[in-house]
């Protein structure tokens, strides 16, 4: 056991060690309705949902009446899927390094446009499988190009005690648009035809639209310049590889969704083929989930209370998994409704909680880039379970294609034994207040890369738990910025330890000491206990020659 050294910085090591674990009293579930801009876009964004889900049912049916091949109607799915995996992370990248505000706009203009288009179409009747597929996908691109900064907005728009009801508020929303869009778009189907459905679709986008042309966000001070695209990129996937938590959201993200995209999928041909149903009667199947999706996110707070995330999540797994064997094999109408209640409420289950595993996993500088990556697995575990689904299904049959993504999700739940959910669950990654200090340097901003070392004085008996503890300085430094990453011990001189990192530039090393969150801070402090020197480590800096 190290032993803490009186020399130290006792104030830093309050700072990071010490430090009240209690926040601000918690906010009420509905509180954040009271922040007046959440408000309108928390409504505007029901509303656009609500058409979001009426188009998925026209596009659905639609397809199924213009060609009953089980591939082209999954391939529906993948072309709703596949912009989130090609998009997600570009956008996410795009709405950390621009305004949100105009980006959010630009894709609210983006899906107008591509719904307007489909209607034009759809009222003239030129409308095939191909305008379809290529009509989901650039609606879904427009999504794709919104959903990360919708989700890095939120912070923005409430208090930092109201984020959790915010977000549960969001989640509540889209469930609720999930169980009136169906049902609503099945009914207009039946009575004006899919132009109508898709018509509609296109004006719920405007009231979005609306709300983010009013919303005047709070400028940004930044003291650095915004980062280049594509250096983004690599810091935001840097970032993703060194932090485990996330790391294990995205692998139980693709054990569950590869195989869940099944029921998703087959659903359409389920209904149209199995069933003999019309569009009226598919809006009701879709309006059960929707109901049941509601119903959890009512129940999850009380559920979370008592199962931890890798419990909820297995429970809601096989609730999943017996939902899709009913869809193979019961036929009749309101008993199969019956179980795609719970296929709603397992759905919310499994997603609030991965989405509450992504969003306490990322640092604010990094959110929508870490948020983007999840969205990008997410839809390419669907995009790639749909076209495999689809697939057996044309060769197998439905029942068979199911029954084999059953299996597959029971055994995707082993996946909680190795990569946990609740790993550090007291993890903070508020950015820390505290700055390391700097010398007066002349250098461009652009010269690099750059070698920072730092050295360590340990006694002999604690080199051993002084080199386990620096792989967790290794994850701080290589998700903050740092190229590569190793510590040596010099043979001369017993005792003696230097940790070196390469960062690509004196800009980028300015960044990187503007990451460090709380939970870096405390990880640093740990490291520092170790250290028997005088003064605390001094960084040591090295630049490629000009």
């Amino acid at each position: 056991m190290a032993q803490v050294n009186d020399i130290h910085d006792v104030a830093q090591e309050e700072a990071f060690d010490n430090a009240p674990a209690a926040g601000p009293a918690a906010a009420s579930p509905w509180q954040p309705l009271r922040q007046p801009v959440f408000r309108m876009l928390w409504i505007a964004t029901v509303v656009s949902n609500i058409g979001s889900w009426m188009n998925d049912v026209g596009i659905n049916w639609t397809m199924l009446t213009l060609s009953a091949d089980p591939l082209n109607v999954a391939l529906v799915q993948a072309a709703s899927s596949l912009p989130m995996f090609l998009f997600a992370l570009p956008s996410g990248v795009l709405a950390d390094i621009i305004d949100r505000r105009k980006y959010l706009l630009f894709s609210q203009l983006w899906v107008f446009i591509a719904a307007t288009g489909l209607t034009v179409l759809s009222f003239t009747g030129h409308v095939t499988p191909l305008v379809l597929l290529g009509a989901a996908f650039l609606m879904s691109a427009g999504a794709a190009m919104s959903s990360p900064p919708f989700q890095a907005i939120v912070p923005d728009l409430v208090s930092k005690n109201e984020l959790g009801p915010a977000i549960a508020l969001n989640s509540l929303g889209i469930n609720i648009s999930r169980a009136i869009g169906p049902a609503l778009g099945g009914l207009i189907l039946s009575f004006s035809g899919p132009w109508m459905v898709f018509l509609l679709n296109a004006l719920s986008v405007l009231g979005v639209a609306w709300v983010l042309w009013r919303w005047k966000a709070e400028p940004n001070v930044q003291r650095l310049p915004p980062e280049h695209f594509f250096s983004a990129v690599r810091a935001g996937l840097r970032y993703v590889h060194a932090a485990p938590v996330l790391r294990n959201v995205l692998v139980r993200t693709v054990a569950f969704f590869v195989f869940a995209s099944a029921g998703w999928a087959l659903l359409p041909l389920v209904a149209r083929r199995e069933l003999d149903l019309g569009p009226g009667g598919y809006g009701i199947m879709l309006a059960f989930i929707g109901v049941g999706a509601v119903c959890g996110a009512v129940m999850l707070p009380r559920l979370r209370k008592s199962f931890n995330p890798d419990r909820l999540m297995v429970l809601a797994t096989l609730m999943f998994a017996v939902t899709m064997l009913a869809l193979a094999f019961i036929r009749h109408f309101w008993l199969l409704n019956a179980f795609e209640f719970f296929t709603g409420f397992a759905w919310i289950a499994v997603l609030s909680t991965l989405n509450v595993g992504a969003q306490r996993s990322a640092a604010k500088w990094v959110k929508a880039r870490a948020l983007a990556v999840y969205l990008t697995v997410f839809f390419g575990s669907m995009t790639l379970g749909s076209a495999i689904w689809g697939q057996l299904a044309s060769h197998y049959g439905i029942p068979f294609s199911l029954c084999v993504a059953t299996l597959g999700i029971t055994l995707a739940c082993l996946s909680a034994l190795r990569w946990r959910l609740d790993k550090d669950p007291d993890l903070n990654l508020d950015l820390s207040d505290l700055r390391e200090p700097l010398p007066a340097l002349d250098i461009h901003h652009d010269r690099g890369p750059v070698r920072v070392s730092y050295e360590y004085l340990i006694p002999e008996e604690d080199a051993h738990a002084f080199t386990v503890c620096m792989q967790d300085m290794r994850r701080v430094r290589r998700r903050s910025g740092a190229i590569n990453w190793a510590v040596y011990e010099d043979i001369l001189q017993p005792g003696i330890f230097v940790e070196t990192f390469v960062v690509g530039s004196w800009m980028e090393h300015l960044r990187q000491l503007e990451r460090y969150t709380m939970n870096d801070r405390k990880i640093q402090s740990r490291v520092y206990r170790f250290h028997q020197g005088e003064n605390l480590p001094q960084a040591r800096y090295l630049v490629a020659p000009a």
